[in-house]
């Protein structure tokens, strides 16, 4: 990706909150940092964010972590993107209009104007009594929900996300931020934060429990956070070598760390000692079967990894010897979100991150391509709104 990128300049912070329906001048415009497509660097240009509804929210974006998912997008990885388009989900500003529909009482987040808020990789889903992901609670696998970019709303307006100034969407979907969690550690919470803590969450993590987190990277290292907060027994983190055990076992808590390419016959050291393993990497060629014989019996291995090959192949005795179960997860629900916001805040769950200035997001995805980020790069716009 180049490494160029040329910078117009960013809006003075709003200072007059208001709840409307609509521009009464027409069609209003968003700045951002616009793809145009995979090849060139995104350009700080302007774009048509979707109509304004009275389900809306309208946020002034201070923070926006940069996720792996930004640069398969970017690039067309997993299938040919919607440009233009404007990436970010991990997004933190402050609710400067609300639409006329959204109040304490409907809004299960009681989001008022002013508010800190935050969005993560939804922004819309069908929300149909007769939906059965939704009327569950699992609004994540609606089979029409929409992704905070590259997506499309119900009425067929492109969905833009956090690489910009503001964002707009349903209330449905943003959240209000603890006080206690800074801004900037906050935006990683919103996709890879969740993205961790839901299948935890579902499969049972906790005491009693052994857990495997493979890979220690923008993910891993927030499993790793996310399984101690969970009070699980034991954590053990998972890497090809053993360049970040010092950050995984001496900075973030992990009890055990294996180096899969330098210890010799690890599968059959650590076989049946794991209850959980979650599987964080993008990697087409990773020892699949190898990671299954950690297992215990009737053990559970989610992949959260999205790579654009497909996964290598398995025997099925890999599964019928123990009776595991491979399966994956989707990002999470609201409901997810806002349980992982309440853990995060009361125990201090804090990812680790560099913050980058947003005019310099060109260079920042390329270092993040380049695996130097430790362990999540959080663009900040530069105004008033990025020193919360």
């Amino acid at each position: 990706m180049p490494q160029h990128n040329t910078y117009l300049g960013i809006s003075p912070q709003r200072k007059h909150y208001h709840q409307t329906m609509s521009s009464p001048t027409g069609q209003d415009t968003f700045k951002g940092w616009v793809a145009h497509d995979a090849k060139t660097p995104l350009r700080y240009t302007s774009y048509t964010p979707k109509p304004f509804t009275p389900t809306d929210v309208e946020i002034s974006i201070s923070h926006c972590g940069i996720c792996g998912t930004d640069i398969h997008t970017l690039r067309s990885g997993w299938g040919p993107a919607d440009y233009p388009c404007v990436v970010g989900h991990e997004i933190i500003g402050t609710v400067t209009r609300l639409g006329s529909a959204v109040s304490s009482q409907s809004n299960p987040n009681g989001i008022r104007l002013g508010d800190r808020v935050g969005v993560g990789a939804q922004s819309d889903a069908c929300l149909r009594a007769d939906c059965e992901a939704c009327a569950d609670g699992e609004e994540s696998y609606c089979t029409r929900m929409t992704g905070t970019y590259n997506g499309r709303y119900s009425d067929k307006s492109k969905s833009y996300g956090g690489f910009a100034e503001k964002w707009r969407g349903p209330a449905h979907f943003v959240f209000r931020i603890p006080d206690s969690l800074p801004s900037a550690e906050a935006a990683p919470l919103l996709c890879a934060g969740v993205t961790v803590f839901a299948p935890m969450r579902k499969y049972g993590v906790g005491p009693g429990k052994t857990v495997g987190i493979v890979g220690v990277g923008g993910l891993g290292h927030l499993g790793i956070l996310f399984a101690r907060a969970l009070g699980a027994d034991r954590v053990v983190a998972i890497s090809r070598s053993s360049g970040k055990k010092a950050d995984a076992v001496g900075g973030l808590g992990a009890d055990g760390f294996i180096a899969t390419g330098e210890e010799k016959g690890w599968a059959k050291k650590y076989s049946r000692s794991l209850d959980v393993i979650l599987c964080t990497v993008s990697a087409h060629d990773m020892p699949f079967a190898q990671y299954l014989r950690l297992l215990k019996r009737d053990g559970t291995f989610v992949q959260v990894g999205a790579p654009e090959d497909a996964l290598p192949p398995l025997m099925a005795w890999s599964l019928i010897q123990k009776g595991v179960k491979v399966t994956g997860s989707n990002i999470g629900s609201p409901g997810d979100i806002r349980a992982m916001l309440a853990l995060a805040a009361e125990k201090r769950v804090l990812p680790w991150i560099q913050k980058r200035d947003m005019v310099d997001v060109n260079q920042a995805l390329v270092d993040m391509h380049e695996g130097k980020a430790r362990y999540r790069y959080v663009l900040r716009n530069v105004n008033e709104q990025a020193k919360l």
